[in-house]
C-alpha cells in the first residue's frame, strides 16, 4: 500500500467516525456543524480535542439531588413571606413586563420571588475580599462555599487558613471547587481543612484537572452563603489576579453582590443541591435543614430579586431565556458588560432587534484576551453588532470581567453567566435578577464611570483592521459553538 492510499484511507475513516461521533449524541446543528469541522479539518487531532470538549455529561451525574432540601425551603418560605407581609402588592414592586419574567423562572427553574432584601454592590476585588473576610470571621454555624476557581495563591491560602479557623471553633464548613478552574489547586492544598473537620470536594465528584479528560460542563458558580443569613453572587472568583495582582491582566474589573434577605435562601437551596449531587456520603441533615441552613431572617431592604440557575442538567437555558427577556422589554437604554461576546443567533437577534427599534444598545468587553480564540470570536461578533447600530467599548483600565444588564434604568442582572454559547450550554451558571429600580440606577451609574475609562469601537475602526486580524475573528467565529 503506497503513502497516497494510506492517507486516503486515514482521511476516509476519519470523516466515517467524525460522523459517528458526533451524530450519536444530541446536539444543536450548530454544534454539531462545528464539531464536524474540527473533526475533519483535524483529522485525528480532532478526536484529541474532542475527548475534552466534545463529549456530553454522563445522566447519572445529574440525577443525584435529594428533594428534602426544596421540602424545607418550603416551609421556611411560607414563614418568610408572612415575615415580609403579604404579596398581594407585588404589582407595586415591579413592572408589568418584570411581572412575566417572575412567572417565566417560576416556572423554569422554581425561582421564588425573593422579597425586600438589602444588597450591596462591588467592584473591586479588595473591597469584595475585605467583606468576605470579615463575614467569614463572624460565621458562627455554617460557610458554605462554591467557586469555579479557588486558587492556591496568597488570597486562596489566606481564605483557606481562615476557613481552618472557624472548622476548629466548630463551624460546618463546606466547599465545593472546579478543578479546571482551579488549575494547580488540590486535594493537599485544602488538606488542613480536611483535617480541621471541614468538608471540600471537586464538583460532581470530577477527578483532579490533570486526568479529567472533559472540558465542558464546568461549575462556574460563584456562591457564598454564611449562617443562611449572608450570601454573595457575582463574578469574582477566589485568586490573586482578581485583586489585580497578576500584570497579565492589570485592575481586575468584576461585579459581585452581598445579600441579606431571603435571596440567601435561594443560594443556600443551589449549594445544598449542587451538594448533594457531589458528595453523598456526606449528605445535608434533613432533620436540621430549616432552623440551620434556612434562618428566619429579618430585614427591611429595598431590592426584591431571583436567583436562577442554569445548565447541561436542563434544555430550559433559565439564564439565557432570562437574557432575551430583558433585552426584549427595553424600551430606552440596555448596557451589558461581558468579557465574552458569543451569542448564539437567536440572542444576536434580540440584540439587533433592539438597537434597530432606537434603544441605546452598549455592549463593553475586554480590550484584551485571556482566551485567544475566545478573544477573536468576541471581535467577530462585536463588528456585526456595531454594523447594525450597537455602541461597542473596549475597556482599557485592565480586564473587566462582569457579566451584568441593565435594562431602562429600572431591572438589571449580575451574575455568573457570560454572554455566550457555553454560559448559555455547557457551564452550570447562577444569577441574579434584580426588580430595583434604585439597584438598577446605581449600576447605570457604575457603567457610566466604566465609559471613562473605555474607548467606543466604531463600524469604521472595525473596517480599519488588517485582514490578517478579520480571518482570525471568521475562524475563530466557526468555532463559537463549541468555545
Amino acid at each position: 500500500m503506497t503513502w497516497h492510499q494510506i492517507i486516503e484511507l486515514i482521511v476516509t475513516l476519519n470523516a466515517i467516525l467524525a460522523i459517528i461521533t458526533v451524530f450519536r449524541e444530541k446536539r444543536d446543528i450548530a454544534a454539531t456543524w462545528a464539531w464536524l469541522l474540527v473533526l475533519t479539518v483535524f483529522p485525528v487531532f480532532g478526536f484529541i480535542i474532542y475527548a475534552f470538549i466534545g463529549r456530553q455529561m454522563p445522566h447519572k451525574q445529574l440525577t443525584r439531588v435529594q428533594q428534602q432540601v426544596a421540602v424545607a425551603l418550603d416551609k421556611r418560605l411560607d414563614q418568610q413571606r408572612t415575615e415580609n407581609g403579604s404579596e398581594a402588592n407585588l404589582a407595586d414592586e415591579i413592572t408589568t413586563g418584570a411581572a412575566t419574567m417572575v412567572n417565566m423562572f417560576m416556572a423554569t427553574d422554581e425561582a421564588f420571588l425573593a422579597r425586600k432584601n438589602r444588597v450591596k454592590i462591588f467592584t473591586n476585588g479588595d473591597d469584595l475580599f475585605h467583606s468576605l473576610i470579615e463575614d467569614i470571621e463572624a460565621a458562627q454555624s455554617s460557610i458554605h462555599i462554591e467557586f469555579y476557581t479557588f486558587y492556591a495563591d496568597n488570597i486562596g491560602t489566606e481564605i483557606r487558613d481562615l476557613l481552618v479557623k472557624k472548622a476548629k471553633e466548630g463551624v460546618e464548613v463546606r466547599v465545593i471547587y472546579d478543578p479546571w478552574g482551579s488549575m494547580g489547586t488540590n486535594t493537599r492544598f485544602f488538606k488542613p481543612l480536611l483535617d480541621a473537620g471541614g468538608y471540600v470536594e471537586r464538583f460532581l465528584g470530577t477527578r483532579p484537572a490533570f486526568i479529567d479528560f472533559r472540558l465542558n460542563f464546568r461549575d462556574h458558580r460563584k456562591i457564598v452563603v454564611i449562617d443562611g443569613k449572608e450570601g454573595y453572587i457575582g463574578g469574582y472568583n477566589i485568586g490573586d489576579q482578581y485583586l489585580g495582582r497578576k500584570p497579565k491582566f492589570g485592575f481586575w474589573r468584576d461585579t459581585h453582590l452581598r445579600i441579606v434577605g431571603s435571596g440567601v435562601f435561594a443560594l443556600q437551596r443551589h449549594f445544598m443541591m449542587d451538594w448533594n449531587a457531589t458528595d453523598r456520603a456526606h449528605p445535608f441533615s434533613e432533620g436540621e435543614l430549616v432552623d440551620k441552613y434556612f434562618p428566619l431572617i429579618k430585614v427591611k431592604g429595598d431590592t426584591t430579586m431571583q436567583i436562577v440557575s442554569s445548565g447541561p442538567d436542563s434544555d430550559m437555558q433559565q439564564i439565557k431565556m432570562g437574557y432575551m427577556r430583558m433585552i426584549q422589554q427595553a424600551t430606552k437604554t440596555l448596557w451589558i458588560q461581558t468579557p465574552y461576546l458569543i451569542p448564539d443567533d437567536s440572542v444576536l437577534d434580540s440584540l439587533r432587534c433592539a438597537a434597530m427599534s432606537g434603544v441605546d444598545v452598549r455592549i463593553m468587553v475586554p480590550d484584551k484576551p485571556d482566551h485567544p480564540f475566545v478573544y477573536r470570536a468576541t471581535q467577530y461578533y462585536a463588528r456585526q453588532l456595531a454594523d447594525d447600530g450597537v455602541k461597542i467599548y473596549y475597556y482599557h483600565n485592565g480586564f473587566i470581567h462582569a457579566k451584568t444588564m441593565v435594562v431602562d434604568g429600572r431591572m438589571a442582572s449580575v451574575g455568573s453567566a457570560n454572554l455566550d454559547f457555553r454560559s448559555f450550554k455547557l457551564n452550570f451558571e447562577i444569577n441574579s435578577f434584580l426588580y430595583d429600580e434604585k439597584l438598577a440606577k446605581k449600576l447605570e451609574e457604575i457603567y457610566q464611570e466604566d465609559i471613562d475609562k473605555s474607548e467606543l469601537i466604531t463600524p469604521q475602526k472595525f473596517a480599519d483592521q488588517s485582514l490578517y486580524l478579520k480571518f482570525k475573528q471568521m475562524f475563530s467565529r466557526l468555532l463559537s459553538p463549541i468555545l
